[in-house]
Parts: C-alpha cells; sequence; structure tokens
C-alpha cells in the first residue's frame, strides 16, 4: 500500500490494492493506523490517566497505580475501532454485491 493510504481506500480500490501489495513495499498493519486515528476520540480517558500518573508520581512505596484510567482509555480506543471495523465491513459488502 502506499504510504498515507488507509485500509478504507483499499476496501474502496481492491485493483489498487492488489497492484499495491504487489510491490516490494512494506506491509502496514490496518488496526495501528485505526487505533491512531481512534485515540483523538478518547481524549477524556487519556486526560484522566495523565491526571493519575501525575497524581502518583512521588508515591514511593509503588502502592498506587493507574491501571484502571489506562484500561478505560484502551477499552476507549477498541471501541472506536471496532465501529470503524463494522462501517468498513458494511462499505465492503455493498462494494462487493455490486461486483456480483
Amino acid at each position: 500500500m502506499e504510504s498515507g493510504s488507509s485500509f478504507v481506500e483499499v476496501v474502496a480500490s481492491p485493483r489498487r490494492a492488489a497492484v499495491a501489495s504487489m510491490s516490494d513495499e512494506e506491509v502496514s498493519d490496518p488496526k495501528a493506523l485505526l487505533e491512531d486515528r481512534s485515540k483523538a476520540k478518547c481524549v477524556y480517558q487519556w486526560y484522566e490517566y495523565q491526571k493519575c500518573v501525575k497524581r502518583i508520581e512521588d508515591d514511593e512505596t509503588g502502592q498506587k497505580h493507574c491501571t484502571g484510567q489506562y484500561f478505560d482509555y484502551w477499552k476507549c480506543v477498541d471501541k472506536n475501532v471496532s465501529a470503524c471495523c463494522l462501517y468498513i465491513q458494511l462499505v465492503a459488502e455493498k462494494l462487493f454485491d455490486s461486483l456480483k
């Protein structure tokens, strides 16, 4: 795939994807791309995690942690990636139905 092309573009243009996959370019993971784009929708959870990290940075006992906030952030990212993948699946189904 060309750099800058997204998974949606690949689904929408299978011929282009086939040509791109034959080249010597490095293959990229679409999940990582989707996660990067979904992080912008989880700013509140990231902010809460950063607040927690700052609050406990002076803890020398090692008892305090921000695991809950960290998992809340990644749960939000995963939820948004799943929603995006569902949309891509629907677009792909419509595309392939029109090709039949």
